[in-house]
């Protein structure tokens, strides 16, 4: 199961706060609930913003940290109470969020305060106006689906190069770009190869190099920031939920009950990996020196980057991780189910390459 479906499921079944347990509101113009329980909403991603640490999940809920983790507290304004599944920053001040109903959300503050740049009813928007302009009757046709559906489709992965040109992608072969750090978006989904409309899980970049990965194995590549997709060939039919480009160019992806492939030539072919734990991978990312892999199982796994070696590290008491990133001490900060947990890096297994 794709790991932000987890948040959902936990919420309609197993009775978070009155405040978190969803309703009739308006999700996109009600804001994020004030309070306590945000502490212990389920977390979906994590990332640095310079020295701090930003989490978002559930209904809305931003957390930080400026204690390397230790302690948290709920960002002061966030527009709209929909699940966040993604978090990136570019520098200390600038970062995007994106989450379900097509929401993006910027911040100029570090995570502090954040506003609504685009949500679903705009993005069927704009990929009706692209459709049109295309001339292509098939894609006009699954446009004005998507614009009859309303905002009911998630975004599920971002990439900024910089603070001006991102990516995201989510459900549904949702995808749009910017060039402009969000002021304006334009539908991407025209350039990718991917006529059925499978979801797109995950993103991952490296200079011009620009990979997605998504559902029923699908990779696709682009080798000029995004202007132009390809296609590759998978060796894995299952879906990808993560990936990552380590620092010499190698590509990672992985997915469903642990699957792992590695590429040396961009994606032109794909080797499997070991990977000591058969459960779904749900985040990769390389930080702090070294590539950190969250499962569906509540585990770690950490490698060196010289050579895949994964040392797993049982986190959650098997509750799912979402995501894991480095603080700026060293200690790796791990969310999920189970929240927010920080791993001194004393008491983790040294990695070896």
């Amino acid at each position: 199961m794709n790991k932000m479906l987890y948040g959902w499921l936990l919420a309609a079944c197993c009775g978070l706060p009155p405040a978190f347990a969803g309703g009739s509101v308006d999700v996109l113009a009600q804001p994020a609930v004030q309070g306590p329980q945000a502490l212990h909403a389920v977390l979906q991603d994590v990332a640095r913003a310079g020295a701090r640490l930003v989490s978002v999940g559930e209904r809305g809920v931003v957390l930080l940290s400026d204690d390397n983790g230790a302690t948290w507290r709920q960002a002061k304004a966030v527009p709209v109470s929909v699940s966040l599944t993604a978090v990136q920053f570019v520098d200390e001040r600038n970062g995007w969020a994106v989450g379900h109903a097509g929401v993006v959300l910027h911040s100029e503050d570090g995570g502090e305060h954040w506003g609504l740049q685009l949500d679903g009813e705009r993005a069927a928007a704009l990929e009706v106006q692209a459709a049109e302009a295309s001339a292509d009757e098939g894609r006009l046709a699954a446009a004005q689906r998507l614009q009859d559906d309303g905002a009911d489709k998630p975004l599920l992965a971002l990439s900024f190069a910089d603070a001006r040109h991102g990516l995201v992608v989510g459900a549904y072969g949702l995808a749009m770009s910017t060039a402009d750090g969000g002021r304006s978006w334009q539908s991407a989904m025209g350039l990718l190869p991917n006529r059925r409309g499978l979801h797109l899980y995950a993103l991952a970049r490296q200079g011009a190099y620009l990979y997605v990965a998504g559902e029923q194995g699908l990779l696709l590549r682009s080798r000029d920031g995004g202007e132009h997709f390809d296609a590759l060939r998978s060796p894995y039919d299952g879906s990808y939920f993560a990936a990552a480009v380590l620092p010499d160019g190698r590509l990672l992806v992985g997915g469903l009950r642990g699957s792992l492939f590695a590429s040396d030539d961009g994606g032109d072919s794909l080797q499997a990996l070991a990977n000591p734990v058969p459960a779904s991978l749900n985040a990769m990312r390389v930080a702090g020196g070294q590539l950190l892999l969250a499962n569906q199982a509540g585990m770690l796994l950490r490698s060196g980057l010289e050579r895949f070696a994964a040392q797993p590290v049982a986190v959650s008491d098997g509750l799912p991780l979402t995501a894991a990133t480095a603080a700026a001490d060293g200690a790796i900060v791990a969310v999920g189910m189970a929240g927010a947990r920080r791993l001194e890096s004393s008491s983790l297994p040294t990695t070896t390459d």
